[in-house]
């Protein structure tokens, strides 16, 4: 399977040194209204070049330069006459490699820290005298290189902030892109629009537009496949490619009875009137239930689930291309809700396409082989929804929380059967009904309800003791889901929803919260 180019903006890089700063720093420069793409330290300066950047961000790392296996860089990409800007770990390489110092010191600054602002220069503009930025560094630069004005100090860094006009290069030692770095966002752009002058080009209506006709461009007069499963990132792609190809287009939903409540109505009602796409329905249920009964473990079910969404997706497409065969057409691609962050976490993309294990079709057999359209491949998860609504994605699939592939299936810890999925859906619904009455919704990433379907639990109700399950409230704050910390729900809010699943669903006499924080533990249970 071949990949659909992302886009054909010119990109703002990202330079990764191998900390989890990247990503943020490219979502900071997307909120700019700005293309961003993320690159590796060890790319040489030709690959840069080959891009045609109009900016360059040097990101932090885990190192400081002066470290014995620090991370490397092609120096000559400071000779390719881009606007760079450097934060932390790029900032300290800026300084070492165009003639600064980085001195060894034994006074590291981890945390909030206290700036001081000697002169704004472009950088600093519309910042105050002093404020709190988030360092997290030991070496210090000691000396900007020549021609570079120095900007900024604190108490044991005293060049904390640097700026050359005539070059177009500035750098920051703290992290301007995470929000506990006052006047971060300001910083960022000062380098986007001031220092490096670029005009932000990059917005919703954009990225539709290209997208319509790259899409275009490759179907041709083609047929087009898409595996919906009712989640954002599939119901986005397919509504993209729809507005591009309309009735070239059709959507595969297969029910393996692993849905949370009413979803399925949701895309066969909600959806397809709101798009207009054509969409064939696969009851599996009775299928995913049978092969799952008796199994525990969650890599097996995960495997199992898997498996079976192969062989129904399998022979669906089967069927929909005879059917193409039988018009005299032809099915040549297939549509994949892969993101930015998929790309990036599968090696930037090259080789062989991401595609997400819950929804893995490159089990198809030989004679099917389809090409990829992947809409979505430039984009974070806050991008997607943001497009979804302007395609006209009703709100009630745009705006809902990321849902595993396997669905319900690992949310059960013990064997999946259909009692207990209906246990867990009715929990499930409960705790998401009152999240969104509570206004809760923009500031949790996503809710898991865990059924603890092998524990009993002593409980008391009406005149008698209960022997009910527990389950478990894993509400979690993120922005990529690579990091998460369990999200301060109100007690009254989580009152109101331990009172109403204790009440309303049979069999659950107890309900628990997670606070643990990914890391250590991940989001979902299994």
């Amino acid at each position: 399977m071949t990949q659909t180019q992302s886009t054909q903006v010119p990109p703002v890089l990202v330079v990764d040194f191998g900390a989890q700063y990247a990503q943020l720093i490219a979502r900071r420069i997307r909120e700019a209204g700005l293309y961003s793409e993320i690159i590796a330290h060890d790319a040489p300066a030709a690959e840069f070049a080959a891009k045609n950047p109009i900016a360059i961000v040097l990101s932090g790392g885990p190192s400081s330069v002066n470290d014995e296996g620090a991370p490397g860089f092609d120096t000559a990409v400071f000779d390719l006459g881009v606007p760079t800007m450097g934060i932390c770990y790029g900032f300290q390489l800026m300084s070492t490699t165009l003639g600064g110092r980085v001195a060894k010191t034994d006074k590291r600054e981890y945390g909030s820290t206290p700036v001081t602002v000697s002169s704004t220069g472009s950088l600093l503009a519309q910042t105050p005298n002093s404020y709190k930025v988030w360092m997290s560094h030991g070496d210090s630069v000691a000396e900007a290189p020549a021609d570079f004005d120095v900007l900024a100090s604190t108490p044991d860094t005293p060049v904390a902030a640097f700026e050359c006009a005539a070059r177009k290069f500035a750098g920051v030692q703290w992290h301007p892109e995470v929000l506990h770095s006052e006047y971060g966002q300001q910083i960022l752009e000062n380098f986007l629009f001031d220092v490096a002058g670029l005009t932000a080009d990059w917005t919703n209506a954009s990225v539709i537009d290209e997208q319509i006709e790259l899409i275009r461009q490759r179907a041709g007069s083609k047929k087009v496949i898409c595996a919906l499963s009712g989640g954002v990132d599939s119901s986005v792609a397919a509504a993209l490619v729809h507005e591009a190809i309309g009735d070239q287009l059709t959507c595969v939903f297969v029910d393996h009875g692993l849905l949370r409540e009413n979803e399925r109505e949701q895309v066969e009602n909600d959806y397809v009137n709101s798009i207009g796409v054509r969409l064939v329905t696969i009851d599996a249920r009775e299928q995913f239930l049978s092969e799952l009964a008796g199994v525990t473990d969650p890599e097996t079910k995960r495997k199992i689930i898997g498996r079976e969404f192969i062989r129904t997706f399998e022979q669906a497409a089967a069927d929909l291309v005879l059917e193409a065969k039988d018009e005299g057409e032809e099915i040549g691609f297939l549509v994949q809700g892969t993101l930015y962050p998929d790309v990036v976490e599968s090696g930037g993309g090259s080789g062989t396409a991401n595609i997400k294990s819950h929804h893995n079709v490159g089990g198809l057999p030989d004679d099917i082989t389809f090409e990829l359209i992947e809409p979505l491949r430039a984009l974070f998860k806050d991008e997607v929804r943001a497009i979804g609504r302007e395609l006209g994605v009703p709100d009630a699939i745009v705006s809902r929380q990321p849902f595993p592939g396997p669905g319900l299936g690992i949310r059960i810890i013990g064997e999946v059967t259909e009692d207990r999925l209906a246990i867990l859906r009715r929990a499930d619904a409960i705790a998401r009904e009152e999240l969104t009455k509570a206004g809760l919704d923009g500031e949790i990433w996503q809710c898991p309800v865990v059924l603890l379907a092998d524990v009993r639990s002593v409980g008391v109700q009406g005149d008698g003791r209960t022997y009910g399950h527990p389950v478990v409230l894993r509400p979690v704050s993120s922005e990529d889901a690579m990091t998460a910390d369990w999200t301060r729900v109100p007690y009254d809010v989580l009152s109101v929803i331990s009172n109403r699943i204790t009440n309303e669903v049979d069999d659950i006499n107890r309900v628990v919260l997670d606070v643990t924080s990914k890391p250590p533990g991940t989001i979902e249970w299994e």
